[in-house]
């Protein structure tokens, strides 16, 4: 299977797993977000406050299906590495705030690790390849 297969399973199964979770938390935040790892949830009318986290993964979804979609799989490369940031920073949202450390590192710290690796990944795939120079006749 060429590098360019892989990258595009990966690339699709990511954009499908954020979609899902952002709609997850867009239609049942209650159910959904205990799995998060913080150790509780906003009281009152907190509850937009997951919904904003639902919207946030379903546009991050739909930007690199964008991306995806139309072929441009260096923008592509790029866009995983810095969309890797949210799951980065929801690693350590959750310990800074005495939330689950197992949550912390095998949910979000493995998805920064997955996505950084298929943005690395990507990027191989679509880095320039120059030929090497022919030498002169004499």
């Amino acid at each position: 299977m060429s590098l360019k297969k892989i990258n595009t399973v990966l690339a699709a199964a990511g954009i499908l797993f954020i979609l899902y979770i952002g709609m997850s938390y867009v239609l049942t935040p209650e159910t959904t977000a205990p799995g998060f790892g913080l150790p509780s949830w906003p009281s009152g009318d907190g509850g937009g406050f997951l919904i904003l986290k639902g919207i946030r993964d379903i546009v991050s979804g739909l930007v690199l299906s964008v991306l995806l979609l139309t072929g441009h799989r260096r923008a592509l490369g790029w866009v995983l590495l810095v969309e890797a940031l949210t799951p980065f920073g929801d690693m350590t949202n959750v310990l800074a705030h005495g939330g689950s450390a197992t949550v912390a590192f095998s949910v979000h710290g493995l998805t920064a690790a997955l996505v950084v690796v298929t943005g690395l990944l990507t990027l191989r795939e679509t880095r320039r390849v120059t030929a090497a120079p022919v030498p002169a006749l004499r």
